[in-house]
């Protein structure tokens, strides 16, 4: 599929009339659109709820794989988190993303069932240097400081499992932690929020997302700067809750995107971030530094974190190799 080529052998059209075809032919026509698939494992591979080693593999859970902590105003809904294994399709072509979870579902049945499942668009953060920060659905630029590929000592020391960070997990060396949080957004009560309020919420101006403390978007901001009252970057904006600075120097490379589902009860947008981000460690590089930011960020009060997980990414894999191979062998 990532070369553009069907989900079986056969594929959509070719098969016996009498036999469903071994591929569900949304996707004829269409090119691999840069088709990656990313593969996680939850610590429900390893153990069940009570503990108990379900396929032999308990011995190599890795020390922080586990289910993330509920975080001060957490409102997880069951049913859009955890999971045992994560499949994660992205591609230029939405409809190209589905026809790979379609199918890979569809072989898997039998043994495997969807848990849950989301559709994000418009990647909110920045991988590289070449790409322009994109926006958030609160019209924001999102994720100027990410980590960025070109910053290959940055990504090493925080996304990567080193070789000896968990003995008993060695497999995992080279890969990396999925953490994903469904993040909705009060989308109309944000929008009734002051210009100037909502740029103190974040830290950054709207139009170019430079810091209040000024210069332009890529410009370290000045935290100490005073204000009329108080530091011009308010001490419970967001950049500063969660700017390294204040995190022991932390990092994560975040691929959130935003997804729009429809509208709730209430009339309003069932919208928001679809927040993903890699780790090379969940205890050191993420839990921290939610905590911080559900208990002291001003932003907190237009977002609901109605899902959460946190995945194990096993490294790439080499010609004629399979995803897991150094965990299952």
């Amino acid at each position: 599929m990532t070369r553009g080529l069907s989900a079986g052998e056969i594929g959509p059209t070719e098969g016996a009339s009498n036999l469903p075809p071994d591929d569900t032919g949304e996707a004829i026509g269409l090119p691999a659109s840069g088709l990656t698939i990313t593969f996680g494992f939850g610590p429900g591979l390893f153990r069940d709820a009570e503990g108990r080693d379900r396929f032999g593999l308990a011995g190599k859970q890795p020390r922080a794989l586990r289910t993330l902590p509920h975080f001060p105003a957490d409102a997880l809904d069951p049913e859009r988190s955890y999971g045992d294994l994560c499949v994660q399709a992205c591609a230029d072509d939405p409809q190209v993303a589905v026809h790979a979870i379609r199918n890979l579902a569809r072989i898997g049945f039998g043994t495997v069932a969807v848990r849950w499942s989301q559709l994000g668009f418009g990647r909110t953060s920045t991988t590289s240097t070449s790409q322009s920060t994109p926006r958030n659905l609160f019209g924001f630029k999102d994720g100027t400081a990410n980590v960025k590929a070109e910053e290959t000592k940055d990504v090493d020391e925080h996304i990567w499992v080193g070789a000896g960070d968990d003995p008993r997990a060695d497999w995992l060396a080279g890969g990396s932690y999925l953490v994903t949080r469904r993040i909705n957004m009060t989308i109309e009560v944000w929008d009734r929020q002051p210009l100037g309020d909502q740029e103190g919420f974040i830290g950054r101006t709207k139009d170019s997302g430079a810091p209040l403390s000024g210069g332009t978007e890529f410009s370290e901001p000045d935290f100490s700067m005073p204000g009329s009252d108080g530091p011009v970057i308010p001490h419970d904006s967001h950049v500063r809750v969660v700017h390294p600075d204040f995190n022991d120097g932390a990092r994560m490379l975040r691929r959130g995107y935003n997804f729009v589902d429809g509208s709730n009860p209430l009339g309003g947008l069932d919208a928001g971030l679809f927040f993903i981000a890699f780790v090379r460690d969940p205890d050191t590089h993420f839990i921290p530094i939610q905590n911080k930011m559900a208990t002291s960020d001003a932003l907190m009060e237009y977002l609901k974190v109605t899902g959460s997980a946190l995945f194990a990414v096993p490294p790439g894999i080499g010609e004629g190799e399979y995803v897991g191979q150094a965990l299952f062998e």
